[in-house]
C-alpha cells in the first residue's frame, strides 16, 4: 500500500493536489498544467493511484461550441477511503514540516506570544480558523508570509491575530471561538503566555 502510495514524486505531487484541494475534480489534462507533469506520467500515476482506491473518478460532459458536449475523465479525493483522514493528515503535516522558512519568518514578524496551527493544518473541518497568533504583529511582513505559504499550498489559509490581553480577556470569558480553537485540535509552534500550564494537560494540544 506504502509503496504504491508514495512509490514516484509525481505520484506524491499528485496526491498533494488531490488532498489539499479534496473538493475539487481535476481531468488528467489540468493536473498535468497545474503540477507541470508531462500527460503521459500523469495518467500512469492515476493509473498506479486508482489501484489503491485513494483516488475516484467520474466522467463529465463539457459543452463545446458544436452543441455536441465532450465527455472527459475527471478525478477527485476519495473521502470515503478507510485511511483518507490519516493519509491527508500527514501530507498537510509534511507541508508545515517542509516550509521551515514560513515557520522562521512568522516568528520574526513581531512580538509573538503564541502561535498555533488548526484546521487546515490539523485535518479539523469544524475549526473557525487556521492560524491562532497572539502578540504584537507587523501586519505588512506577517501577511506577506502568509501569501507564500498560500501559494506553497495553493489555497487559502484563514488567520486570527488577538493582543495579548485580548487573548487573556477571551479566554476568562470562555469565548466560544477561543474555546473552539483551543479544545480542537491543535499543533503548538509557540508558547510563551504559559497556554499548556493554564489548561492542564490536553491529549489535543500538541508542541510542534
Amino acid at each position: 500500500m506504502l509503496k504504491a502510495l508514495f512509490g514516484s514524486e509525481p505520484r506524491v505531487k499528485i496526491l498533494n493536489l488531490l488532498l489539499l484541494h479534496p473538493e475539487n475534480e481535476y481531468s488528467s489534462r489540468q493536473m498535468a498544467q497545474n503540477l507541470d507533469l508531462p500527460s503521459t506520467a500523469v495518467l500512469r500515476e492515476i493509473n498506479n493511484l486508482q489501484k489503491t482506491q485513494l483516488i475516484a473518478e467520474r466522467e463529465m460532459e463539457i459543452p463545446t461550441t458544436k452543441k455536441i458536449p465532450v465527455k472527459t475523465r475527471v478525478f477527485s479525493i476519495n473521502r470515503d477511503f478507510i485511511l483518507y483522514p490519516e493519509i491527508r493528515a500527514l501530507f498537510i503535516k509534511g507541508q508545515i514540516l517542509s516550509s521551515q522558512k514560513f515557520i522562521t519568518t512568522l516568528l520574526k514578524t513581531g512580538q509573538l506570544k503564541l502561535l498555533l496551527l488548526t484546521g487546515l493544518f490539523t485535518n479539523d473541518l469544524s475549526a473557525p480558523t487556521d492560524l491562532l497568533v497572539v502578540g504584537r504583529v507587523k501586519r505588512d511582513a506577517f501577511l506577506k508570509s502568509i501569501k507564500s505559504l498560500e501559494k506553497d499550498l495553493g489555497r487559502e489559509i484563514n488567520f486570527t491575530i488577538l493582543s495579548e490581553i485580548e487573548f487573556n480577556y477571551r479566554q476568562g470569558m470562555m469565548d466560544i471561538f477561543l474555546y473552539t480553537v483551543l479544545e480542537g485540535k491543535n499543533l503548538i509552534l509557540l508558547d510563551e503566555i504559559g497556554l499548556k500550564d493554564k489548561k492542564g494537560e490536553n491529549k489535543n494540544v500538541s508542541n510542534y
